[in-house]
């Protein structure tokens, strides 16, 4: 079964995303907070991040950065599902290393299960 850590601090959001993921057969592990980020990674090993870019205390673009710079995270897949959906911001996501780029308000969370599948079968 593929661990799937979404980080993400809406309570609605996590619930929705959570039970599409486990629908689809995914073991699923939610931080909330910024900060609480690699500390999990550490400790659950992920498959794939589903990775919010404006979050408490420590923003999605460094922890992008800070799991591209951990050589023990080389190989975990990182989707990016956010409210930022300006070209600039989609670009700069990819160019830090995000394996796709999905902005929330275009996707059906069924949509985003589909999207996380190719990337972890890619």
């Amino acid at each position: 079964m593929k661990k799937i850590l979404l980080v993400e601090d809406d309570p609605f959001l996590i619930e929705i995303y959570t039970a599409k993921l486990e629908n689809a057969g995914f073991s699923v592990d939610v931080v909330s907070d910024g900060d609480m980020v690699i500390n999990k990674m550490k400790e659950i090993k992920p498959d794939l991040v589903v990775l919010d870019i404006v979050l408490p205390n420590i923003d999605g673009w460094e922890i992008l950065r800070e799991i591209k710079r951990n050589e023990e995270f080389k190989d975990v897949k990182i989707v990016i599902l956010s409210n930022l959906s300006e070209k600039e911001d989609v670009e700069k996501g990819i160019k830090e290393g995000a394996d796709k780029y999905l902005i929330k308000s275009h996707y059906e969370p069924s949509q985003v299960v589909e999207e996380i599948e190719e990337v972890l079968n890619n």
